[in-house]
């Protein structure tokens, strides 16, 4: 029997364009590649994409992508989502991150806040984004009706175009451990603080990843949810669904989230990866080998071996991104069919195999550099910035691939898990 037991609610919202199909909505993330090029530069000075980029997201549908019908969304797949932000990240990969941080958490909103939430959540005009930082860094105070929330979160990357922040508070126990609940604060509650964007970070400069601090600020009890959005939580807790799937009607709102959060770190780098070949070739037909002998580089085998070498690492990359989406919905559908619940182990296998592909992208962007030539490292150059972007990627806690690898291990050997509140 089905557990996805109703149809969608009735539409609260009107869709902007009921009549978008996934191939317009990736096709228009591709259109917009060439001016992404254009501003590179201004963008990194800037520390996030321009009002020009967000006017076009917006017409594009981009922010809507994941969001559901019934709020004024899209309601695409995963794939479909992580197709689109593969063309933008390829104009410019820190872009890519600031928007895919931003517009990929209507999803998460939609699989696990009550529907009272979602209704004011996704407001009158259904414009939804927001980072989400998972860390409790802030503190939660009971009064009535809610909480009154302080806290300082960084690398809130997408904030500076964001309606909302979801965030991580904890809420003090007497006696015991703290609640960890995520919670969601409108933009007028937060002071975005001027930390990112020009020199500040050594890549991914564009991503608006600002911090925010939030002082005092009130926060309704449902728009605070406990600490287990399909990251955390236990197969068994979702066995009835979530307050997504039962609105919506749609499986995909069972928000397992560990492999779709990884697939928004790992677009920007692979279409750094992309971006960087790109970057190769015309440099390889131009310039000639530096010693003899002295030929067009394009012909000379040891770049050729590098370029091909390259290439097929970051075709693996995008591959095993795109498989990975298609393998969350597979697993949400079986849920829906026949109750097969998404285990500890199939989370951690998705996030580790998606980690592959990162490391293979931030592989092939590290071989291009060191065979490109010294030129390539001059501040402004295209290579130069793919290969600070990267670096930032290989420095995330959450692509520590080698951290994986016993938890993995454990949970095939049917061990409890340490160091992962999964």
């Amino acid at each position: 029997m089905a557990l996805v037991r109703r149809q969608a609610a009735a539409s609260v919202l009107p869709v902007p364009e009921p009549d978008l199909t996934p191939d317009e909505l990736i096709a228009r993330a591709a259109a917009l590649k060439p001016l992404l090029r254009r501003q590179q530069a201004e963008n990194d000075e800037r520390g996030f994409y321009s009002p020009e980029l967000h006017q076009a997201f917006l017409g594009a549908g981009l922010y809507r992508a994941v969001q559901p019908r019934m709020f004024g969304g899209y309601e695409f797949d995963i794939p479909t989502f992580y197709k689109a932000m593969l063309e933008i990240s390829h104009g410019h990969p820190s872009a890519g991150w600031c928007l895919t941080l931003c517009a990929s958490h209507p999803f998460l909103i939609a699989s696990h806040w009550p529907e009272r939430a979602q209704r004011e959540l996704f407001g009158a005009d259904g414009h939804f984004a927001a980072p989400h930082r998972v860390p409790p860094n802030g503190v939660l105070t009971p009064v009535e009706g809610g909480y009154r929330l302080t806290g300082l979160w960084d690398f809130c990357s997408g904030i500076p175009y964001a309606t909302h922040l979801v965030c991580g508070a904890r809420l003090p126990v007497a006696g015991g451990a703290p609640e960890i609940f995520c919670v969601a604060v409108p933009r007028e509650k937060l002071r975005i603080l001027d930390d990112w964007g020009g020199d500040q970070t050594l890549g991914m400069r564009a991503s608006g990843s600002h911090s925010v601090e939030i002082k005092d600020a009130f926060v309704p009890a449902h728009h605070a949810v406990p600490m287990q959005p399909g990251l955390f939580s236990r197969p068994e807790d979702m066995r009835e669904g979530t307050p997504g799937t039962r609105l919506h009607g749609n499986p995909m709102y069972l928000g397992r989230v560990a492999g779709p959060y990884h697939m928004s770190l790992i677009t920007p780098v692979i279409d750094a990866a992309k971006a960087a070949l790109d970057e190769y070739e015309e440099l390889v037909r131009k310039k000639n080998t530096t010693f003899p002998p002295i030929i067009p580089r394009a012909e000379h085998e040891d770049y050729q071996r590098a370029f091909g070498q390259a290439t097929i690492l970051t075709d693996a990359a995008e591959h095993l991104l795109i498989r990975g989406g298609e393998v969350y919905m597979e697993m949400c559908r079986r849920w829906a069919a026949d109750g097969t619940l998404i285990t500890v182990e199939q989370n951690l296998r998705l996030w580790a195999m998606l980690q592959q592909a990162g490391r293979m992208a931030c592989d092939a962007v590290e071989l291009l550099f060191k065979t490109a030539g010294t030129s390539v490292t001059r501040k402004g150059s295209r290579m130069e910035r793919y290969f600070r972007d990267v670096q930032m990627y290989r420095a995330h806690p959450s692509a520590l691939f080698e951290n994986f690898w016993a938890p993995v291990g454990r949970a095939r050997l049917g061990l409890p898990i340490r160091h992962f509140n999964f």
